[in-house]
């Protein structure tokens, strides 16, 4: 019998800050156009051309801006034949560094939903990169059903470290870098991959351990790889010649070995340090020039605050070291010029130096190895890694300035040395650091967790509309859509009027049968649909029908008995009556005059290699549900079965068990009478804070959105 052939794979890869394009990618431009740009579009591109992949889709943020390139607006973008970059709107058309994007996340989270299901198929692996996508990606993993990769590339725990170390305060550094969402991204992607892709042990050991979800065996080591064909070392034919003229402007002799750092602009890749010793050490500026590509710039003044203070302190330490002549720092270069480069260097018998104060991978590093260019590099994470596989150079501390100078002078003076290292480097980066081999071990991985998933919405599509639904509006029940009976009589028969255009559902935290009793006893039309038991069951219809679908959905590594043993061990917790206990749902009351947090909770939970969603309400109940159920997943589960755009549907809710589903590109109405915990969604465009109580507040947000009429849309 002939073997079947393994279903390709259709992989979707998310890196949503930065600016991202095909053609010439802007490397450098800022702090966040960096290696993760490159490491994704080489990743997108290499794994296009495996046989085992059908397609792959870069999705990132789409940019309408008259201050970068118009190819930053455009929809999408092919790289190459099965794989593209597909721009989502998100928040402002302008560009947003990543510590402003925070807001908008939840948003994009659905929008990336809206195009999975307007494409009607399912990606069977979503590779979220850094800690904004990684957030992401584990919403739009947790909807769907589709296992979640993730890759740091750097850690906000181990960034705020080292900005402590530095002498920042803690209120500095959240004011500067909003670390605390951009940490807690971070645990609930590790809390939702089914594994991450690391590039080095160091950050497995090191860095991720620093994590209350830290778990080794969840650690795939894989390092990048690097276009053996873009880099290579010279040949006995001189050339790159523009790139010459362009190093003649600054040099006196230009002939001399060259010192090459390429960076971009940011005080952590701590160029001054190498510019301090190449100053101080006698001898060095007679043995060697230095060339620094730290970006492309036109005016300083117009750049970013942290690369124009960078540029700055750079020009005033040429100039107080008195290095013209010695120095080159030119202000433009081509995308394509970068391994001309790198061979000059080589042909000059020079070096590559990376004094980066933290390197969680280095991959200048390796493309200094394919073009037989020795290297000194910061004993930092990934570099340790490199050296010990390419043996082609040596590693400092990044904070020495006179250990740097006295290493990187001996490597030059060592010609019998240097030639090892470069010969080094070449055998141990094509052994080690090829995209085939790297494609190879992820798709491998890949493979062994897809075989364990299955997406509730199948394959062949996600529509499978209610028929006679235009729009849908669900509510809470308790403080939301009761309370006053004369507003409850105004909102039904507001809805009766519609003729059945619109669709009416209840989200709440009772069970089904307290749900449908209560409704009863205040005389409520039957839904056409119930979320109950905080998200973790739906019904529909009458008489009502379980979602067995959801059912399934949602027993993804759930762990009921496991979790009541571990909140055994915390104090101001009393789980309630059997009652109110579920399948899906284990719920405790908070008591004493101290209860735990939130926070606390979760991380005890995390610790415990637990996988839930915790919610916290009214100061007063907390509940315990499976990682992919909530309210607010909830609704988004329904939006896609039934093909409903999340702006025709409107929630309204009072409480912090509402806070999910209120949030994103729904039409949110947050009642009157709120508790304190949704304080936290003002501001945003579309959650509109009622000033009416009950089911008034619930008409007037009816009324803010037009939603029975043409509907409005804030911010379009």
């Amino acid at each position: 019998m002939a073997e079947v052939p393994r279903k390709k794979l259709n992989i979707l890869l998310l890196s949503v800050h930065g600016l991202i394009r095909g053609v010439e990618p802007e490397l450098g431009r800022d702090a966040d156009t960096g290696g993760q740009v490159l490491y994704v579009l080489e990743l997108a591109r290499h794994l296009a051309r495996s046989e085992e992949v059908e397609s792959v889709e870069l999705i990132t943020r789409r940019v309408q801006d008259v201050k970068v390139d118009s190819i930053y607006a455009q929809p999408e973008e092919e790289l190459e034949r099965g794989a593209k970059i597909v721009r989502i709107d998100t928040g402002p058309h302008r560009y947003l560094r990543k510590e402003n994007l925070w807001p908008y996340v939840d948003e994009m989270a659905d929008r990336i939903v809206r195009h999975i299901s307007a494409s009607a198929k399912v990606p069977d692996i979503i590779h979220g990169h850094y800690a904004d996508a990684g957030y992401i990606g584990a919403q739009v993993s947790r909807l769907l059903g589709v296992p979640f990769v993730f890759t740091g590339h750097s850690l906000g725990r181990v960034k705020r470290q080292r900005l402590l170390a530095r002498g920042f305060s803690e209120e500095a550094i959240e004011s500067r870098y909003n670390m605390r969402r951009r940490i807690e991204a971070e645990e609930f992607a590790l809390e939702t991959a089914s594994f991450v892709v690391t590039s080095t042990e160091q950050e497995v050991e090191e860095q991720y351990a620093l994590y209350d979800r830290y778990d080794p065996s969840q650690k795939r080591v894989i390092a990048p790889g690097t276009d053996l064909a873009r880099y290579r070392p010279p040949g006995k034919r001189r050339e790159h010649s523009e790139v010459r003229r362009e190093l003649d402007r600054f040099l006196w002799e230009p002939n001399k070995p060259m010192i090459l750092a390429i960076s971009r602009a940011d005080e952590r890749k701590n160029i001054m340090t190498l510019v301090e010793a190449y100053a101080t050490t006698p001898g060095l500026r007679k043995r060697a020039n230095l060339v620094i590509l730290a970006g492309n710039r036109d005016v300083i003044g117009d750049m970013d605050p942290g690369a124009r203070k960078v540029l700055r302190e750079l020009l005033l330490a040429i100039d107080r070291y008195d290095l013209y002549g010695h120095v080159a720092y030119p202000k433009q270069h081509q995308q394509e010029d970068v391994p001309a480069f790198y061979r000059l260097a080589a042909e000059s018998r020079g070096l590559f130096v990376n004094p980066a104060l933290t390197e969680p991978f280095g991959l200048t590093l390796l493309e200094a190895a394919a073009s037989g260019l020795p290297v000194v590099a910061t004993n930092d994470g990934g570099p340790q890694d490199i050296l010990r596989n390419c043996g082609n150079g040596e590693l400092v501390d990044p904070l020495d300035v006179e250990k740097m100078g006295k290493t990187i002078l001996n490597a030059l003076s060592n010609r019998h040395r240097w030639k090892q290292w470069s010969r080094s480097g070449l055998s141990g980066v094509h052994r080690h650091y090829s995209w085939g081999g790297h494609v190879r071990k992820y798709i491998g991985e890949v493979r062994k967790v897809t075989r364990r998933h299955r997406s509730p919405f199948g394959r062949a599509g996600i529509r499978n509309p209610l028929p006679t639904v235009d729009r849908l509006l669900i509510c809470d029940i308790d403080n939301t859509l009761l309370g006053d009976g004369d507003a409850l009589q105004a909102l039904m028969e507001r809805i009766e009027r519609q003729g059945g255009k619109v669709g009416f559902g209840i989200a709440t935290g009772r069970h089904a049968q307290s749900t449908r009793a209560v409704l009863k006893r205040w005389g409520v039309r039957t839904p056409d649909l119930l979320i109950t038991d905080v998200g973790s069951q739906i019904q529909y219809g009458n008489p009502f029908n379980l979602d067995e679908g959801w059912k399934a959905h949602i027993d993804f590594r759930w762990e009921p008995d496991h979790i009541r043993r571990v909140m055994k061990q915390m104090e101001g917790l009393h789980l309630q009556i059997d009652e109110n206990q579920r399948p899906y749902k284990i719920s405790y009351d908070l008591e004493g005059s101290k209860p735990p947090t939130k926070r606390r909770i979760v991380r005890h939970l995390r610790q415990h290699g637990i996988r839930a969603n915790v919610i916290h309400s009214h100061n007063a109940y907390l509940d315990i549900l499976p990682m992919r159920a909530s309210k607010g997943l909830a609704v988004r589960y329904l939006s896609l079965k039934w093909g409903l755009p999340m702006e025709r549907i409107l929630v309204a809710g009072d409480s912090g068990n509402d806070t999910d589903m209120l949030g994103g590109n729904v039409l949110g109405v947050v009642v009157g009478n709120y508790s304190p915990e949704l304080k936290v969604l003002k501001g945003k465009p579309r959650v509109y804070f009622a000033q009416g109580h009950y089911a008034w507040g619930v008409i007037e947000g009816i009324d803010h959105y037009d939603f029975f009429g043409t509907i409005v849309i804030p911010g379009e």
